[in-house]
């Protein structure tokens, strides 16, 4: 009996430390555990970090992607009629882009003007896209692309009235209203839909 007392004595004994070890009194969640809890929650972390900069990298890569394609098409359809502004579609999609621009308006617009560059303003430099009626200079192709698309996308402060928050169709109608040039939307749109699709399959037209 004595030595059944004396067995749970020693058990006890030596119990107590390891649990005081492990839970220590009066803090259950303990020093060990707090570090094992920060470490799991710097490695999410640092996962989800890697994560959000790999999808960063994916939509990177698909614009870049979506805006070769669609420069692609663009000098594809310039170059299939022989026309000037041939290498410019980067230029136009990049600036459609950053004015929330159908990518094909502008190519369009240049298209119906001035038949791709052949027939622009002979009065004034680089005018092929019909902005103020032969009465403006550009200082290049690019500066002309860039000024027209900045005022038809509603961003420049001086004429956003006219084209803030419209849709393609209405930007057209206020570009030349067809009180002024009858069918002129109809004939944009069909150039449009001839270069290309409005959301370009990017596997396609790399494969062409």
């Amino acid at each position: 009996m004595q030595s059944k007392q004396i067995i749970r004595f020693v058990q006890s004994f030596v119990l107590l430390p390891i649990v005081s070890m492990s839970m220590p009194l009066g803090n259950l969640a303990g020093p060990n555990l707090d570090v094992v809890t920060t470490s799991k929650i710097v490695f999410l972390q640092q996962k989800n970090t890697e994560l959000v900069s790999l999808n960063s990298n994916k939509d990177e890569e698909t614009e870049a992607q979506t805006l070769e394609a669609q420069a692609e098409a663009i000098d594809s359809y310039y170059a299939k009629y022989n026309m000037p502004l041939e290498g410019m579609g980067m230029k136009m999609a990049t600036e459609a882009k950053k004015n929330g621009l159908d990518w094909r308006l502008i190519p369009a617009i240049s298209v119906i003007e001035s038949t791709g560059g052949k027939h622009a303003c002979k009065k004034v430099t680089n005018s092929f896209l019909g902005w103020g009626s032969c009465r403006i200079n550009f200082e290049s192709k690019e500066k002309a692309i860039e000024i027209v698309a900045w005022n038809l996308g509603g961003n420049n402060p001086n004429t956003d009235h006219h084209y803030e928050g419209k849709t393609t169709g209405e930007i057209i109608d206020t570009y030349n209203p067809p009180s002024i040039v009858p069918n002129y939307k109809s004939k944009i749109f069909k150039v449009m839909n001839t270069i290309g699709e409005e959301n370009i399959n990017i596997e396609l037209a790399q494969a062409s």
